[in-house]
């Protein structure tokens, strides 16, 4: 029997979402002025409008970049954009996981929208994006949350594009950079990369994407949390902190310590190289250990948030091994997600501490031995 490891992480939270909070986080810290008041109150609405602000200066968004919250995180911010933006134009949907290829039966199945070319991989590796055509829409994943694999450049998009490019960015914002001019709408949730509370989308929308927003109107009947436009124009309160339904102001709150925290740490860059040092002590350890392999067929394409393995185990020994290490309270959530190969999947964003991971690689050794020695 392998010897059981002495030091344990401090924070033994890996889950892919809602992701671990920031070092240091203490919740009542948190600026509780706006709970109990109306969101339509001027503290409330100040308080959306400057984590809106804060947002778009941290992420350094071009001139005319407009940040909006909308409901039901990524997913409902995604279905916000593919409902009332998408069907003027043939649409690119580019996926390798199961969250993209949603967003693919959502188009062909709920919209049913008959100009659909499908670029689509297995999971591991990336679809020859090539394909994508400059004059359709193209909608993709930036980094596959489920599959540890991402874009490695945006090369395959056209600086003449005439379509939209749409992609969904939830696990790969604050953790990787973003060619913004490339980018027409981009979501994300705050409580992928910066551990911030569930239930909210961040729409972040180019000046060709308001564009398209008053310029056409879907043939389908749109729900009212879908609607972004009234008499051909863009709702400008839901870029300005007049939200489409009722926030969470504690949400709102700790999505604020969150943007704080990245500020105190040097931006965006410094989240980026905190995310990329995480990777690199899981990669030295794959590196080492033969019984484990990095999803991600190659280096480029490796996320360094939602870094996923496959794992020379049975599906029962896997189990064991997954639950060996929570019953030691050593890493929680770590498994892979349910309609994705086995295996484990470990999250590698900012706010996961480089020493917890340095302590959590000898658990994975004692794991290992444990479930095949036994």
């Amino acid at each position: 029997m392998s010897t059981k490891p002495l030091i344990k992480p401090v924070t033994p939270n890996f889950s892919s979402g809602p992701c671990a909070k920031r070092p240091g986080y203490d919740l009542g810290k948190l600026d509780q002025s706006t709970l109990g008041r109306s969101h339509r109150s001027d503290i409330g609405k100040k308080a959306l409008q400057q984590v809106i602000t804060d947002t778009a200066e941290l992420l350094n968004l071009p001139a005319g970049y407009r940040v909006g919250i909308v409901p039901a995180s990524d997913t409902g911010a995604m279905e916000m954009i593919m409902w009332s933006m998408l069907g003027p134009r043939a649409v690119d949907i580019c996926y390798w996981e199961s969250f993209g290829q949603g967003w693919y039966a959502d188009i062909t199945k709920q919209l049913k929208l008959e100009n659909v070319n499908e670029i689509k991989a297995d999971y591991g590796q990336l679809p020859d994006l090539s394909q994508v055509k400059a004059e359709n829409d193209c909608i993709f994943t930036w980094n596959g949350t489920t599959s540890g694999v991402k874009v490695d450049n945006a090369d395959f998009i056209s600086d003449a594009r005439e379509g939209l490019t749409i992609c969904d960015a939830t696990s790969a914002v604050f953790a990787m950079e973003m060619p913004w001019e490339k980018l027409d709408v981009t979501t994300f949730s705050w409580q992928k990369v910066l551990g911030g509370e569930g239930a909210h989308g961040v729409i972040v929308l180019s000046p060709r994407a308001v564009e398209r927003l008053e310029s056409y109107t879907p043939s389908w009947p749109l729900p009212k949390i879908f609607r972004m436009t009234a008499g051909g124009k863009l709702i400008d309160g839901i870029f300005t902190g007049a939200t489409i339904n009722t926030p969470s102001m504690l949400c709102v709150a700790d999505y604020q310590d969150a943007l704080n925290w990245v500020k105190s740490i040097g931006g965006v860059n410094a989240c980026i190289k905190k995310s990329q040092a995480n990777l690199a002590v899981l990669s030295e350890f794959v590196a080492t250990h033969e019984w484990i392999h990095f999803l991600a067929e190659k280096e480029s394409i490796r996320s360094n948030t939602s870094v996923c393995f496959s794992v020379d185990l049975s599906d029962k020994q896997l189990k064991q091994f997954i639950k060996l290490l929570a019953d030691q309270e050593v890493a929680f959530d770590i498994g892979a997600y349910k309609d994705a190969p086995s295996g484990l999947r470990i999250w590698c964003g900012s706010t996961v501490e480089q020493s917890d991971l340095e302590a959590l690689t000898p658990w994975l050794t004692w794991a290992y031995q444990t479930v095949t020695e036994g």
